[in-house]
């Protein structure tokens, strides 16, 4: 794909491409239908799944946390802002420390900690320890995203890199929608600590089908942790317009979702739905689209370019929104179905482009996108929290389409980049 179809500058399309010397390396490296393929697909699926219903096992469960302690959406949606604020701050570190010591190595290392505070979780007395207990599970699931598609861009051939990255997408949907439904309907008989801790047994049994079945890394090289090089690294990947456009279009594409399934369950609760817990919880079977939209990014990339699917995946969200206003049950549903869709394929497209896009440090180029898109989790989950305080439904609507906006108008910047590029080439 040439810089002007991707958005990319000259130098960017440049640095994308597969350097001479590696071009023996990228003939081994696994691809669909090759040794060690599927039983990788199915580790990074399950380490995705382990990874989103731990991260979100509260959010469809803050009507009861409110219940119990006596707090406001805004506060209790700190359960979850904290968990994916611990894992912005920590995933940088966490992608340091897999250049030197391996991402499985890191990967495992997370999973199990991230586990075992889960199982403390249910025990939470208070919503300041509960708060507390999400935050550090959030900081050790900070070595699962970047680490992943470290391994990926190293591992897999260049050509399959998007379809790979979208499969450990749907991994994140599953566990989404996976954790919200079970918390539901565990939550409805027996409350929301004990639906909390089913899913932490739950990721027991991912965590370790997940170490048994991830091949080895053969194509890592293990680097430094000296602080002027992780600081010169992070400094160069900031210093590239692509990447920093990226960055942001993770971020707000997140601030919609993190908003938006935040707040949804206190809407459905009351009045006109009145909707039970159980049920509530089943709504989040709309993640199901999620996978597929993930699935197929590399597709869409193929047909419409990085640029268009982009378009594509921001004005499904804002179509979602604008649906999910409607007082009718049937139409805030399909509402969820397209801002689900049209968020996961964007998040599949720019997370993956992050990976093509650099060449060196690549766990720290996706670690930043990681932060940024995690940020955008605690910002949309809090915002969209205290919007839907201050305004009901269409508060929380209108942050979302802000954010939409905020992702299209950064596209058109790539564009207009791209033909500037193209211009001064053919000068």
């Amino acid at each position: 794909m040439s810089p002007a179809s991707t958005g990319a500058s000259t130098t960017v399309g440049a640095a994308a491409t597969v350097p001479a010397s590696d071009t023996s390396a990228a003939d081994s490296r696994m691809t669909p239908g090759g040794p060690g393929y599927r039983r990788m697909s199915l580790a990074l699926f399950l380490a995705g799944v382990a990874t989103f219903a731990l991260l979100y096992s509260t959010q469809a469960l803050l009507p009861l946390i409110s219940g119990e302690f006596g707090v406001a959406a805004s506060e209790a949606s700190w359960t979850v802002a904290a968990a994916t604020g611990g894992l912005a701050l920590f995933v940088l570190p966490m992608s340091a420390l897999s250049e030197r010591f391996g991402r499985r190595t890191v990967m495992t290392g997370s999973l199990a900690v991230a586990v075992a505070v889960g199982l403390l979780v249910p025990f939470a007395p208070s919503l300041g320890v509960l708060v507390v207990l999400r935050a550090v599970q959030g900081a050790a699931l900070a070595g699962l995203p970047a680490s992943a598609q470290a391994y990926l861009a190293e591992e897999v051939r260049p050509k399959a890199l998007v379809t790979a990255i979208g499969l450990f997408v749907a991994g994140n949907s599953v566990g989404g929608m996976s954790g919200r439904v079970i918390t539901g309907w565990v939550a409805q008989e027996w409350g929301w600590r004990v639906a909390v801790g089913v899913i932490g047994v739950i990721a027991v049994g991912c965590a370790v089908a997940f170490r048994l079945l991830l091949p080895a890394p053969r194509h890592f090289t293990a680097g430094s942790l000296r602080p002027r090089i992780l600081l010169g690294t992070v400094r160069d990947h900031l210093a590239n317009p692509l990447l920093r456009r990226l960055y942001a279009i993770g971020a707000l594409f997140m601030t919609v979702f993190g908003g938006v399934y935040t707040v949804i369950g206190y809407r459905l609760t009351g009045a006109p739905f009145e909707l039970p817990q159980g049920v509530i919880g089943s709504i989040f079977l709309v993640y199901l689209v999620g996978t597929v939209s993930a699935s197929t990014a590399g597709r869409l990339v193929g047909r419409l370019g990085r640029r268009g699917a982009l378009y594509l995946a921001g004005g499904t969200t804002a179509a979602g929104l604008l649906l999910s206003l409607a007082p009718v049950l049937p139409l805030v549903l399909l509402g969820l179905v397209l801002i689900t869709a049209g968020f996961f394929a964007g998040h599949a497209v720019a997370s993956s482009a992050v990976s093509k896009t650099a060449t060196q440090g690549r766990a720290q180029a996706s670690a930043l996108y990681q932060s940024m898109y995690y940020i955008g989790s605690s910002v949309g989950s809090t915002v969209g929290a205290t919007a839907f305080h201050a305004a009901g439904w269409s508060g929380t609507v209108e942050v979302g389409l802000l954010a939409v906006v905020g992702v299209v108008t950064i596209t058109v910047l790539g564009s207009v980049a791209a033909r500037r590029t193209v211009v001064a080439h053919a000068h």
